[in-house]
């Protein structure tokens, strides 16, 4: 490996090509004294590193003694010799949290004076580097199991620099790490909130008013088939450039916005004509919480209700499809295998809703500032991961 494209200020040196073995030693600590129980005991995730296994999983995997384990300190580097998707010989990852055990089948390393640990997971975080580098060191057994040692594990070639560089990089990974998991964590309690408010905004158990409501509004809702309140669309026609096409793996699931720039299709399909004035519900496997409200004209290819409001806010319809109740109707369907959401069940079941058109208005308005904010930190994550996919590449 080169010296890098981009580097910190100040940092001229070269990257040295050296042996693992150069930077990280074999720990023959044990847990002999069983400092460690089974609630100690660590996994190694290719995505969030070295985790609590119990906290992870569910549960502990560890055999009835745990005296043989591999003890793991904080900024221990641990080598899983289990192969994943991405990862056929397995990851190398440092433990950033609290000390614990593994099973014999991982290999554990101190790292030595001119290493910084957290660096090294760093440097083997992208896969194709992680796969080159244990290849030729690695044998597979018949059962697909990792035929190579502690030690061996050490013998390939890597390019580090010097320990002050590895320290500047593994804070700035540090940095966009906090970045990362800031927005997950805020993004994740905007969904809580909104769910948790899907159920205070809306009657349940047949009240005739939620338990949170707008100031102004004092009228009870009414109950109103859902036929009342909205209706299918069936005009159907072929996609063109104008009109393109919305397939079920075109919407991320229960977030209701798009993983693709559709305009971008070349193939024809025949769908169901909407034009931004309807709501789109997937009733192929509704508990898989298909739906969107398209500001844009298209098609809608294959199980997808388009639904036109009827003397309803549109935004309002489509939070209400969203609530607990129209799913158990929807849910209450065909088929065990391929199961759809029965139109005449759905059309004929009443529902709570305001007699107040701005009080429909208000509440889709509400919801709607929430799937911004949700989009918002969804983007700033998966905006920081290409930043960091980016570094790690480069």
């Amino acid at each position: 490996m080169e010296n890098p494209k981009i580097r910190f200020k100040g940092f001229t040196k070269d990257w040295e090509q050296r042996k693992l073995i150069d930077y990280l030693e074999v720990s023959s600590e044990k847990n002999r004294d069983n400092r460690f129980t089974k609630d100690d005991v660590l996994s190694v995730s290719g995505e969030y590193g070295i985790v609590n296994q119990i906290e992870f999983q569910g549960r502990s995997f560890a055999g009835a003694s745990v005296s043989n384990y591999g003890v793991v300190e904080n900024g221990d580097v641990v080598y899983t010799k289990s192969p994943l998707k991405s990862n056929p010989y397995g990851i190398i990852k440092t433990n950033k949290g609290i000390p614990g055990i593994v099973s014999t089948l991982y290999a554990v390393y101190k790292p030595k004076e001119i290493t910084d640990s957290k660096f090294v997971q760093i440097y083997f975080e992208l896969d194709s580097r992680m796969n080159s580098y244990m290849h030729p060191l690695v044998n597979k057994g018949a059962k697909n199991d990792m035929k190579v040692s502690a030690e061996n594990a050490l013998k390939g070639m890597v390019s580090f620099p010097k320990k002050d560089e590895q320290e500047m990089i593994s804070l700035y990974f540090s940095n966009l790490d906090h970045l990362i998991t800031l927005h997950q964590r805020k993004c994740e309690q905007t969904k809580n909130l909104k769910k948790y408010m899907l159920q205070k905004m809306f009657p349940q158990n047949g009240a005739k008013v939620p338990e949170i409501r707008f100031n102004g509004f004092t009228h009870d809702w009414e109950q109103r088939k859902f036929s009342d309140i909205a209706s299918r669309e069936s005009v159907s026609r072929e996609s063109s450039y104008d009109l393109p096409s919305l397939e079920y793996e075109d919407v991320i699931a229960e977030e209701g916005r798009l993983n693709k720039d559709i305009s971008l299709k070349e193939n024809i399909k025949k769908g169901i004509v909407f034009d931004g004035s309807q709501v789109l519900y997937g009733k192929l496997r509704p508990y898989l919480h298909n739906w969107l409200n398209p500001d844009f004209s298209g098609v809608a290819v294959g199980d997808w209700w388009v639904l036109k409001p009827n003397n309803a806010d549109k935004s309002f319809i489509y939070r209400l499809i969203q609530t607990q109740r129209f799913d158990d109707i929807a849910n209450q369907s065909a088929g065990s295998k391929m199961p759809r959401a029965d139109w005449n069940l759905v059309s004929n079941t009443e529902f709570a809703v305001p007699v107040s058109q701005e009080e429909q208005e208000k509440i889709g308005e509400y919801f709607s500032s929430l799937d911004h904010l949700i989009t918002l930190h969804q983007r700033q994550t998966d905006f920081y991961k290409k930043i960091s996919f980016y570094y790690i590449s480069s």
